[in-house]
């Protein structure tokens, strides 16, 4: 975006993709064993989590991950939630618990065939019912290669009948290789394709590609590379955090180890097509710690944060503290929350 010259504001950043319900993840007891790949990864830690969330952990989760994202200047989310014990409701309560910080939310329902027919039926049955309620969101989708190609047409469907598009992990590791070929006769350009990593370069899928370069470095996946994409591209952070300057950061830095020729130009577009998405993000302002706003500058410069944050008019955070929440209950609500969630943590298997 051109931002002018001379100024430390900027509209609210996007994050093009979250786990809200990850919030509480931090401190989580050990896993049962130590995951040694991708696969392992899911089954041993996300894929037990997620199992162990009630309603009561998404909402505190949810409020949590909110006012970081609104601390960090990040006015709109676009979450994917994942409960398969606490389906009926939850995107309800993350709508719920994202207005009351202020932020602005898109929801989805991650649908998917690891808990059976009944499972997936009962995630697609929760898109349908938020959206058809007015709900903001997507129809979301787990993974191609944890759901049957039934499925998968089904999930493709009802977005196609709701006006809205599917949001869904796409070949982010290998296990998962073989998406493209399954999803390319559904996806429209409304869809969400997350990661991307193991993608081929002429892939053939429509949508939007949302990096999240921090998660796959994390996960030890490999490097997407998204200039090579001709979809358009932008930033998440799969569920660490919402700090939208923070992963445009990480993005240049990996942009450049993999071409020393790159500049921090790509990594900014790829943080402003988050406007596409979230248009009404584009009337929020935010004040910065620094100034001037420009990517190179910050491409080299931690530590900016946001001062004040305005959403439709309302100022949502003044010098750095939020004010239509009290953050400090919020992180003590939090922190109750997340014991509980530990305790559940434990009475899973993997």
């Amino acid at each position: 975006m051109d931002t002018g010259h001379h100024t430390s504001t900027t509209p609210g950043l996007v994050c093009a993709h979250h786990h809200l319900y990850s919030a509480l993840a931090r401190g989580m007891p050990a896993p049962p064993g130590v995951p040694t790949g991708f696969t392992d990864i899911l089954k041993l830690v996300w894929w037990r989590l997620d199992r162990a969330l009630d309603l009561d952990t998404i909402e505190w989760s949810a409020k949590l991950g909110a006012l970081e994202a609104l601390e960090a200047g990040c006015t709109a989310i676009v979450d994917h939630h994942e409960s398969p014990n606490a389906i009926e409701g939850s995107l309800q309560v993350i709508a719920d618990a994202c207005a009351e910080v202020g932020v602005r939310v898109s929801c989805a329902y991650g649908v998917t065939d690891r808990h059976g027919a009944d499972g997936a039926q009962r995630g697609l049955a929760e898109n349908e019912r938020f959206l058809r309620a007015g709900g903001r969101g997507m129809v979301g989708v787990h993974a191609a290669f944890t759901c049957s190609d039934d499925t998968l047409e089904a999930a493709a469907g009802l977005a196609a009948d709701l006006g809205t598009g599917v949001h869904i992990h796409v070949a982010e590791g290998p296990v998962d290789a073989p998406a493209a070929q399954r999803l390319e006769r559904w996806s429209t350009d409304e869809w969400l394709l997350i990661h991307g990593v193991h993608l081929p370069d002429d892939h053939q899928l429509a949508g939007t590609l949302v990096h999240n370069p921090r998660s796959n470095m994390n996960n030890a996946v490999g490097y997407a590379r998204p200039i090579r994409f001709a979809n358009p591209v932008a930033l998440g952070t799969d569920g660490i955090g919402a700090d939208m300057l923070e992963e445009f950061r990480v993005a240049y830095v990996r942009h450049r180890e993999d071409d020393v020729t790159a500049t921090p130009d790509s990594a900014w577009e790829w943080l402003a097509q988050g406007w596409e998405l979230f248009p009404e993000a584009r009337s929020d302002i935010v004040r910065w710690s620094y100034d001037p706003i420009d990517p190179w500058r910050l491409a080299f410069t931690p530590g900016v944060r946001a001062v004040d944050v305005m959403v439709d008019g309302e100022t949502l955070l003044a010098d750095g503290v939020a004010t239509r929440v009290d953050p400090d209950e919020i992180r003590a609500k939090a922190a109750e929350a997340a014991n509980r969630l530990f305790a559940q943590l434990e009475e899973i298997d993997p």
